[in-house]
């Protein structure tokens, strides 16, 4: 009984974590376009680092979305519950690019028509 409730508190950090820090947008209004130098040592951390917390973020945040969501839904804001638990997550781990943690992501051709 013990080790569930261990595993239960350990979870529940884990998702406080990843809602707080990775749920918010991390991304500023800055143009990507204007550096001229690649860093490989940034790339290499969200590489190995950001990318993978950022996609257990989205998917703790998909979770936490399915639960949250008939309250979200009687509520009438299940759009931000959506954007903030998934979307900002999904946009900061597979629309930037990589090694820019201070930048939007680049749309595509098909978002600026």
């Amino acid at each position: 009984m013990h080790n569930c409730s261990r595993s239960i508190q350990t979870f529940f950090l884990l998702t406080v974590f990843a809602t707080v820090f990775l749920g918010t947008p991390v991304c500023w209004a800055r143009d990507c376009e204007s550096r001229s130098q690649k860093d490989g040592g940034l790339m290499i951390v969200d590489a190995t680092l950001a990318r993978p917390v950022g996609a257990v973020a989205t998917v703790t945040g998909f979770a936490l979305f399915l639960v949250s969501s008939p309250f979200a839904a009687l509520g009438g804001n299940t759009q931000e519950s959506w954007d903030s638990l998934v979307a900002s997550p999904a946009t900061y781990t597979f629309k930037r690019p990589l090694g820019h943690f201070d930048c939007e992501p680049v749309p595509n051709q098909k978002e600026k028509e």
